[in-house]
């Protein structure tokens, strides 16, 4: 009975945030000031049957909060709506979610193994050069705005040195992909490399590590198998959860490195005022970043029995 109301108090509390946040977005993205409608064509002026009738056609006409019913309606049969040039949103997305998403699994998958390794390397190293070097260096790192590293990372491996291609994806993976999912994953090391290198700490003065120490196993067996195992549980949580944030933080880089991936498309439409474009990605980001929460607390019983048994 326990186990059941928490899944329904998490079920509701996932609804809660996900008609909450996307009512916000609808809002805000369809009562800025000025009529998309009119904005179509330009300097020419439409005749007003034909802005009636494509008002119509967009539901335009109806109240917001009756616009927005319909949009959540549409949304359950999986339509993600139309954009006013007529072509589906889910359309556009589909053809660059690949994009964005190799984009985002290659920034995470660099932002755990070096994330991971430095978080180790500090701990074992505590208190030495090796461990403030390490720390202050990504410290530095992340605080730079994003596009102020990724120029940068543009002139000097892509221009000066010509290691790696500066923009589009036409080498494919990983050669488009490294400079951009460096830039990204960079911003993640910190958090990840402190909570695993303070977990190790902490680990390595708990008592089971004392007992294993006292019965004559090997330091790396101890450290390997047993403190790694308990030390991860933190940096998985946040590893699991910034997936969804990868997911929907490209937008800059991909604008930067032209990347036709669904942040690309985002930053354009929100550039042109395309509403139903900002709304059905925005959407899409959304249940991404629910379902990963709910990764997150799967992964997170299954690493801590305690959480199991609680």
């Amino acid at each position: 009975m326990r186990t059941a109301a928490g899944i329904l108090q998490r079920v509701a509390s996932f609804a809660i945030v996900f008609f909450g946040v996307t009512f916000i977005i609808y809002f805000a993205v369809f009562s800025l000031p000025g009529d998309p409608i009119r904005a179509l064509a330009g300097d020419r002026a439409l005749p007003q049957s034909v802005v009636d009738a494509l008002r119509e056609q967009y539901n335009l006409d109806a109240p917001l909060w009756q616009q927005y019913l319909t949009y959540i309606g549409g949304l359950f049969r999986g339509d993600f709506g139309i954009t006013f040039q007529g072509r589906p949103v889910g359309e556009q997305m589909l053809s660059r979610w690949p994009v964005t998403i190799t984009l985002a699994l290659s920034a995470w998958m660099l932002e755990a193994v070096v994330g991971i390794l430095i978080g180790v390397v500090s701990a074992l190293t505590r208190g030495s050069v090796i461990d403030k070097g390490l720390l202050g260096i990504t410290v530095i790192a992340s605080c730079i705005p994003v596009f102020v590293l990724g120029v940068v990372a543009q002139l000097i491996f892509g221009v000066q040195l010509d290691w790696l291609p500066v923009a589009g994806i036409t080498e494919g993976w990983p050669t488009s992909y490294i400079l951009p999912s460096a830039v990204i994953a960079l911003f993640g090391l910190a958090a990840v490399s402190r909570l695993v290198r303070s977990s190790v700490l902490e680990n390595l003065s708990a008592g089971y590590v004392t007992t294993a120490r006292a019965k004559g196993i090997g330091e790396g067996r101890i450290v390997g198998l047993h403190v790694m195992r308990n030390s991860l549980i933190p940096a998985t949580t946040f590893l699991a959860t910034d997936l969804g944030f990868l997911l929907g933080g490209t937008v800059i880089i991909e604008g930067i490195f032209n990347l036709p991936g669904v942040g690309n498309l985002l930053f354009t439409a929100i550039r042109t005022h395309e509403g139903p474009t900002v709304v059905g990605i925005s959407t899409a980001l959304i249940l991404i970043f629910l379902i990963t929460t709910i990764v997150v607390d799967a992964l997170h019983a299954l690493l801590d029995p305690r959480t199991r048994r609680g």
